[in-house]
């Protein structure tokens, strides 16, 4: 079993774990001939999430060589990063059997709310743009008792 677990950390470095490292230097890349500041920013973006990835295959890499398991119910589980994956595959079911027009998504919070526009800032305006950009709407109801967000997109059919 053992040697199971080596040869398959060995396959994941050769493997998975090369191609992301790859594909990071592509995005350093993209990042330096972007001219344009939303782009360097999404780009940053995929870049960190991939240095994530690639941080949690080596730990997982190390797992699989020192017999440690793989699952330890004291290892911090990424809320926001499951939710995500929740999320996305939510999406893909709507897309592949629901034959939907259009999908609404409603996020709620019991933060501090004051959601608002700021300068220098680019996460609401982001959104914005990127729902317009797909012909979507957005709405933002932001109170002391938290925040809601409601976007609509249609979809292809």
């Amino acid at each position: 079993m053992n040697n199971e677990r080596v040869t398959l950390a060995q396959e994941l470095h050769d493997g998975i774990a090369q191609d992301l490292v790859v594909l990071g230097f592509s995005i350093d890349q993209a990042i330096s001939l972007s001219q344009e500041a939303e782009v360097k920013s999404e780009l940053r973006a995929i870049r960190f999430t991939t240095t994530q990835l690639i941080e949690k295959l080596r730990k997982q890499m190390h797992q699989l060589r020192s017999g440690d398991p793989l699952h330890d119910s004291s290892t911090h589980v990424d809320t926001m990063h499951e939710t995500l994956r929740i999320v996305q595959e939510i999406l893909r079911n709507i897309e592949k059997h629901s034959g939907a027009t259009k999908i609404t998504i409603d996020i709620a919070d019991d933060g501090h709310g004051g959601v608002t526009q700021k300068e220098n800032s680019f996460g609401i305006r982001g959104l914005q743009e990127r729902v317009a950009r797909i012909n979507g709407e957005i709405h933002i109801d932001s109170t002391s008792k938290g925040t809601k967000i409601g976007v609509t997109i249609p979809l292809d059919g």
